[in-house]
């Protein structure tokens, strides 16, 4: 008897399977403005090493960030907790979508253990949505918090959290926990939620952030979004006003750039001097810092960041009433 052993292999999951039936869209040229060198240097390969060592995940490699070289070199990582899978399907982002692995239990552990070994000052967690979680992973998120605490207590910690939609009590659970800094991120102006972010609600992330300051309203708020995507300008000035409404401190614009020919298309490539006009009128409208440029994102530079944060809120409470 000749057995035959059936060699085809099976192609991998797709990393995002609710994209492939979509067309293919064009991806425009970068202009020189938002061009990076690839990662190389020793920092940035310890930086990689301390990551894979503490089983950890980063948003920085999940969404294909451009400041991954600049960030890493320095021993400075954002760390995207709950696992790399996520359960929403936003048509901007490169995380991976489908049903996510269950809590890792060390990760806590984990993430204030390389925080020690970074040395870092600072640190921003981050993590996928966890729609599945009874409280949108908003206990882990506390978790990681008081690990760092407990490991490194003169490290400062900013959250950049999902919006917990229909999660009652979670955003509690992560304010109690008191870090320094709470973001969380718009992404985009209101009329390309249902093509941009499906699975979000304009409404709920500007109330979850008002929320934030309702609680606590000494803590530092703050959210960010993406531009290139197809809004108009005055839908840019209109959500800053809202922000502000909120009570949300500093606010931070940067380009969209797209992952892959089956994510939405850059619809435009915004100028520098665009960014700067951005900028020159958030500050106007009164948040305490601003950080508009092509290539900015929620947490690059997010220490030093920190440091002007601080230094803006105590000048702004030296003016008299």
């Amino acid at each position: 008897m000749v057995t035959v052993l059936d060699r085809v292999s099976v192609p991998p999951r797709p990393r995002h399977p609710e994209k492939a039936h979509r067309p293919d869209q064009e991806v425009l040229r970068k202009p020189d403005w938002i061009r990076v060198k690839a990662p190389t240097s020793r920092g940035y390969l310890e930086t990689r090493e301390i990551v894979k060592s503490n089983r950890l995940v980063t948003v920085c490699e999940e969404a294909g960030c451009p400041n991954i070289g600049e960030c890493w070199d320095k021993k400075h990582a954002t760390f995207m907790i709950m696992g790399e899978i996520c359960t929403r399907a936003c048509a901007f982002c490169n995380v991976a979508t489908g049903l996510p692995t269950a809590l890792d239990a060390q990760e806590p552990a984990n993430v204030a253990k390389a925080v020690e070994q970074m040395g870092l000052t600072h640190v921003v967690v981050t993590s996928v949505d966890r729609d599945d979680l009874p409280d949108g992973g908003a206990r882990h998120f506390a978790e990681v918090i008081y690990a760092i605490r407990e490991r490194s207590p003169g490290t400062t910690i900013e959250v950049l959290t999902p919006d917990f939609l229909r999660k009652d009590g979670a955003l509690e659970i992560v304010v109690e926990a008191r870090p320094d800094v709470f973001n969380h991120n718009l992404e985009t102006v209101p009329s390309n939620y249902l093509t941009v972010r499906p699975g979000a609600r304009y409404f709920h992330s500007i109330r979850l952030l008002q929320r934030v300051k309702e609680l606590d309203p000494a803590m530092f708020t703050k959210s960010g979004i993406m531009v290139g995507l197809g809004e108009e300008r005055n839908e840019v000035l209109q959500l800053m006003d809202d922000l502000r409404t909120a009570g949300v401190d500093f606010l931070t614009i940067g380009q969209y750039l797209q992952p892959s020919k089956k994510h939405h298309p850059v619809r435009k490539f915004v100028t520098p001097d665009e960014f700067k006009s951005y900028e020159t009128i958030a500050y106007t409208k009164g948040f305490l810092l601003v950080s508009a440029s092509p290539l900015t994102r929620s947490s690059h530079h997010a220490g030093e960041d920190f440091a002007r944060l601080k230094a803006a809120r105590e000048q702004s409470l030296k003016k008299p009433a």
